[in-house]
């Protein structure tokens, strides 16, 4: 349970002001249907995260869990420091959106976006911490549906009083305190 809980809470506040929740901004501004748009991202983000998830527990074959622990460890805290960068949408991502329907762009935009995301690569590292891949991708997709389809549905009204830095700098205190307990805690995570 602690893996889906950790992986929901961590994904959660790292996706507010990520450039996924930039895109559905605009997918939900642009189209107004938002129950294709957030089941297209549900789609996208259970492929996405479960190809990462599934990335993550085929790494901790390659490495001993020591130095898997420090990897793990050392990346948390990478992603303390990336989660403080802002992201924007690409301009290129704005275009060619309508062709294809507003479930089939939201899943092929979101996926595409979602690759090398701070998301997808917590999604990594959270399940070669965790063994229970299955509750990772569950808890990484649930965090991503809780952060992007208030967006979807209530969009300017949520963007305008939540406060981005301040979200950003606790999804990276979390960050860092998963790092520092990674380091510190050995065999005691079962690595």
């Amino acid at each position: 349970m602690e893996a889906l809980l950790v992986s929901t809470g961590v994904v959660a506040l790292a996706e507010i002001g990520d450039k996924t929740q930039l895109l559905a901004l605009l997918l939900a501004a642009r189209f107004r249907k938002p129950i294709p748009i957030v089941l297209g991202i549900l789609v996208a983000t259970l492929a996405n995260h479960g190809l990462a998830g599934a990335l993550g527990a085929w790494i901790t074959t390659w490495f001993t869990p020591d130095t898997l622990r420090w990897i793990l460890g050392i990346s948390f805290i990478a992603m303390a420091a990336w989660i403080m960068v802002p992201d924007k949408i690409d301009e290129e991502t704005k275009t060619e959106a309508a062709r294809f329907g507003v479930f089939i762009t939201t899943v092929v935009l979101f996926f595409l976006v979602e690759i090398g995301d701070k998301t997808q690569i917590a999604t990594v590292a959270l399940a070669a911490q965790y063994p229970d891949l299955l509750l990772v991708v569950l808890g990484t997709t649930l965090g991503m549906m809780l952060a992007n389809a208030p967006v979807v549905f209530f969009g300017d009204r949520i963007a305008t009083r939540i406060p981005i830095r301040w979200v950003h700098a606790t999804a990276a205190l979390i960050f860092v305190v998963l790092g520092v307990v990674t380091l510190m805690s050995g065999d005691r995570l079962g690595l």
